[in-house]
């Protein structure tokens, strides 16, 4: 007989004769050596990191995505049984689900609001790694990055938007001066004597000099 000690952030999967025979739970135990398996499971939360994959947007333009997943097992027994690495499978759930978000948005819809690229993965990628023993605790878009080319035509497109805005701008207050001097304008030639009253104004004015012609007689 030999003895196992079995933490108490770890469960540990027992196999008999090549046969599941159940799962250890923290603490000591006995067991036969020859004729049992024991597969250590570590039952805390860990996270995964995705390093950037290049996809493509829905507008048909590539973008390089990285991701970080929370997780953690919850059925010791499945994470080793269901498939040869449940880590192998939670990497894949994780591009899979990353791949078909960025495919379903544009890549202006992406990077105005880049934290709606997240929704939905987290119950995506949970769906596909529960019968693995897997709960994914979040999992989320972390980095979004363009290529140099992409970069620089979306700065210069950003760049070209700012100049037309300022020219629009610009117009306007042209536009409006133009308004206030016609307005100005017209009531000057209704109302002669606004102009000599504000004369007046000017040459009370420090600094000022008012140059006075004599009138050209009739």
């Amino acid at each position: 007989m030999a003895t196992v000690t079995v933490m108490g952030y770890q469960r540990v999967v027992s196999f008999v004769d090549g046969r599941l025979a159940g799962v250890l739970d923290p603490g000591r135990h006995r067991y036969r050596r020859r004729r049992t398996q024991l597969s250590r499971v570590d039952m805390r939360p860990q996270l995964l990191i995705v390093p950037g994959q290049e996809l493509l947007t829905g507008d048909g333009l590539i973008v390089k995505v990285s991701a970080l997943v929370g997780w953690r097992i919850v059925d010791p027994a499945a994470s080793v049984t269901a498939a040869a690495s449940a880590y192998h499978v939670l990497y894949a759930a994780v591009q899979t689900a990353i791949r078909d978000r960025v495919a379903a948005v544009t890549l202006d819809a992406a990077l105005a609001d880049r934290p709606a690229l997240s929704a939905g993965v987290t119950e995506a990628v949970g769906g596909a790694v529960r019968e693995v023993g897997i709960e994914v605790i979040s999992a989320a878009v972390k980095d979004l990055m363009l290529g140099s080319e992409l970069r620089r035509a979306h700065a210069e497109t950003a760049l070209a938007r700012e100049r037309g805005r300022a020219d629009l701008e610009r117009a306007r207050a042209e536009a409006a001066g133009l308004r206030l001097l016609a307005n100005s304008a017209r009531l000057l030639e209704e109302h002669p004597g606004l102009l000599h009253l504000r004369t007046l104004q000017a040459a009370a004015e420090p600094g000022t000099t008012v140059v006075l012609t004599p009138a050209q007689p009739r």
